[in-house]
């Protein structure tokens, strides 16, 4: 099954909930390079005198996307939209991206918000990449005998980006990283329910300060209990 090329779509808005829309850019020419960066942090300091450690889990960085591609002025790209139309000005496709993914808009005093859409391709769970950009590098390789340039490689790094309040929804309440309160039932002890908040019983002792327990072996059903971040246990 043949149809037209799907190019790379990025979508500019001006709010963090992307619902101002108010320009795109589509790229003249696919990417030549495409990949994804994924990082995780961790404290991995170690005991004086010790063989290893225990690296704890600190957060997960936001995801880069780097993109590879060209701008060509000779002629030969079409312009999309347009019959028998060529792009010929690599400065003028230069300045109109820029406008898009780079300039500082002056109601937001700041550059625009960012989606990238590649066709069907899956950014991970999503047809799409909310990002801001981090990082642009132009290289001029082509030139006219005039020194008009004739075609620019562009290195481009964006960065995921997700309003505030979407991301605590979608991480949930799960992490041990926020506070939870749970309800004691039936059979439950401070260890096994330690366990299910932190993935560890051993921070029992410390819930059970925090929350005033005198006597941690015997829980009142339909008791309260504050289990506080992580980091707020290891006392």
């Amino acid at each position: 099954m043949t149809g037209e090329l799907t190019k790379v779509k990025i979508q500019a808005y001006k709010d963090k909930r992307f619902e101002n829309k108010h320009g795109e850019f589509d790229l003249p020419i696919n990417p030549e390079q495409f990949s994804q960066a994924f990082k995780v942090e961790y404290d991995s300091a170690q005991d004086i005198g010790s063989q290893g450690n225990d690296p704890q889990y600190k957060f997960t960085r936001p995801e880069e996307l780097k993109l590879d591609f060209t701008f060509d002025g000779t002629g030969v790209v079409p312009i999309k939209g347009k019959a028998n139309a060529f792009h010929q000005d690599v400065g003028k496709q230069v300045q109109e991206f820029l406008n898009v993914v780079y300039t500082m808009k002056n109601e937001t005093h700041r550059p625009n918000f960012l989606r990238l859409l590649w066709g069907n391709f899956s950014f991970g769970t999503k047809n799409s990449f909310d990002c801001i950009l981090k990082d642009l590098q132009i290289n001029y390789t082509l030139f006219a005998p005039d020194g008009k340039p004739l075609r620019a490689k562009l290195n481009a790094t964006f960065v995921s980006y997700i309003e505030p309040q979407r991301r605590i929804r979608e991480e949930g309440k799960q992490s041990p990283d926020v506070t939870h309160v749970r309800k004691v039932t039936a059979g439950d002890t401070l260890p096994l329910m330690t366990h299910r908040i932190y993935g560890d019983p051993s921070y029992y002792l410390q819930v059970a300060k925090v929350n005033g327990l005198v006597n941690f072996r015997r829980l009142g059903t339909n008791k309260d209990l504050r289990f506080p971040p992580l980091e707020k246990t290891e006392l």
